[in-house]
């Protein structure tokens, strides 16, 4: 039989602009969200996910302009996070075009903040979000604000409440791992899939194509998120078109190399063509779409 894995693009987002940094840090800026979530639609993204990155500094979530303008011409599930903190703020995410909230703060500082979300809307539309950082006696320890700030919460232990309050999905981020492109970190991965019978999306990583077929042969996970090898990739593309996506952007520091000193960049469609001669089923590739 074969496997299906969803494959599906997280965009962190600051104010208007798509970001990316290492560890959730030194975020630097890359461009237009809306491009990149285009781009990644025509070339068979299952899902796509925003985060607001600042929004708990800021204590609200800037994503729904953003989310009204991605879904103009973007027909995939959207599952949106960062400032979601009470009913009003999903409903009103929802209402943007949104098909699923992340929350991560909230629910750690109200765990019942879970249930309540999950009768309102429903399981389905209800992920958490956990940023995992290992400590050196082994344990994993849940952190909110960008793995700034302890929960006290053992992500092991996390993860199994969150679903015995009704949460739907559970989106796991190695803090350690993220933007490094060293590989997943398949200790933590594989124990979180084991520990609960809802999906499980892994994300903070991914180096290459490799990595992500290597997670999804050797764990039970159910999606992976990319983010640094489609984005550095889409950026390439672009500037070898002539496309002037990085306008804003920090096209020094792209340039530079600095951010591809780990990764191998590879695009949604050739990861998807790898997964599938190793009988992973995704969806179907739409085309090649690059788009100003």
């Amino acid at each position: 039989m074969k496997k299906r894995l969803r494959l599906i693009p997280r965009l962190d987002i600051k104010g208007p602009n798509l970001v990316k940094g290492i560890h959730l840090e030194g975020l630097r800026v890359l461009g237009d969200p809306a491009v990149f979530a285009r781009n990644y639609y025509s070339e068979g993204a299952d899902e796509l996910i925003f985060m607001d990155v600042v929004a708990s500094l800021y204590e609200r979530n800037s994503l729904h302009e953003i989310v009204k303008k991605t879904c103009q011409d973007v027909f995939i599930p959207i599952t949106c996070g960062g400032g979601i903190r009470s009913l009003d703020d999903i409903k009103s995410i929802l209402r943007a075009g949104a098909d699923k909230v992340a929350i991560n703060t909230a629910a750690a500082k109200r765990p019942e903040f879970i249930r309540e979300a999950s009768l309102e809307y429903g399981s389905s539309t209800i992920v958490l979000a956990v940023e995992a950082i290992k400590q050196p006696d082994g344990r994993y320890l849940a952190f909110i604000d960008n793995g700034r700030e302890h929960t006290g919460l053992d992500v092991f232990e996390w993860v199994e409440r969150a679903q015995e309050l009704g949460a739907g999905e559970i989106m796991i981020t190695s803090v350690d791992r993220e933007g490094t492109g060293l590989g997943f970190d398949k200790e933590l991965i594989t124990k979180v899939c084991r520990l609960v019978n809802i999906p499980v999306i892994a994300h903070g990583g991914a180096g290459s194509s490799q990595d992500i077929l290597e997670l999804a042969m050797s764990t039970e996970v159910s999606a992976i998120a990319p983010a640094s090898i489609l984005h550095y990739d889409l950026i390439s593309r672009i500037d070898t078109n002539g496309i002037g996506l990085l306008q804003e952007g920090n096209s020094q520091f792209l340039k530079s190399g600095q951010s591809f000193s780990r990764i191998k960049t590879a695009s949604l469609g050739t990861t998807k063509n790898i997964l599938s001669l190793a009988d992973i089923t995704t969806r179907q590739i739409r085309g090649n779409y690059v788009a100003q």
